[in-house]
């Protein structure tokens, strides 16, 4: 009685002797063919094994008759399992390596309130000041105005204008308690 029916007979030692003797050949077969871009989620070995369980659990019901015809059976196995390994990781993506220098650009929590903290401190001070100076203001830092664009719309000279913004600014830091620090 051949190894083949001894196995399909259920016979673990005969099972045993078969996959040693078709493994092998069909492994070294195997080697290479998983694209290196899907290995992550399998290696070419755990690819050979899923081939190698699939025959275990089909043995009896296997219509072949030869070990060459296991090995063309696993090969088979082998190549659907590829087939499944790469639909699998294109469904899920491929896997990249995330470096050390990843950062998010968007804003911590923690500066979106600092930010919103300081905003509502210069909205407060500003609402401290002549409405001149708040528009002064407006036009230097909200807006970013140079002097020589304020000046036309107070109807100074570039040198008063100047003094006015400065001393518009100076106005705000006191009101921000920025002139110690």
């Amino acid at each position: 009685m051949h190894v083949l029916e001894r196995a399909q007979r259920g016979d673990a030692t005969a099972l045993h002797a078969l996959i040693e003797r078709a493994a092998p050949p069909v492994r070294r077969w195997a080697r290479g063919r998983l694209p290196r871009q899907f290995r992550s989620d399998a290696n070419t070995e755990d690819v050979v094994q899923d081939a190698v369980l699939g025959v275990v659990k089909n043995v009896r019901r296997m219509q072949i008759l030869t070990v060459g015809g296991v090995q063309a059976y696993l090969r088979t196995s082998v190549v659907n399992r590829i087939r499944d390994v790469i639909r699998g990781s294109l469904r899920r993506g491929l896997a990249v390596e995330a470096g050390d220098t990843l950062r998010d650009p968007a804003p911590s929590p923690l500066e979106r309130a600092i930010s919103a903290q300081r905003h509502d401190r210069f909205v407060a001070a500003l609402q401290q000041l002549k409405p001149s100076d708040r528009q002064v203001i407006v036009w230097r830092l909200e807006l970013g105005y140079s002097v020589e664009e304020i000046a036309p719309r107070l109807g100074k000279s570039k040198a008063a204008t100047g003094m006015t913004v400065t001393r518009a600014v100076r106005r705000l830091a006191k009101e921000l308690a920025l002139e110690d620090e």
